[in-house]
């Protein structure tokens, strides 16, 4: 079983890459967009629930 930090360490790398192609997608309409949203909301639920300050991490907003 990973440990909090594990979880921790691998959603901010998850995050942090499904950001990046989601700035790099022009067409926010798109249904790769809203996948990717929607993955973007899953992390960003486990990563509060972990207790993660997302501040400085969240570019999307």
């Amino acid at each position: 079983m990973p440990s909090a930090a594990d979880i921790i360490r691998d959603s901010i790398n998850e995050l942090s890459r499904v950001q990046n192609w989601m700035l790099a997608i022009e067409d926010k309409d798109s249904a790769v967009y809203r996948s990717m949203y929607d993955r973007y909301l899953e992390l960003k639920v486990t990563l509060t629930s972990l207790g993660v300050n997302l501040t400085e991490l969240d570019r999307i907003k």
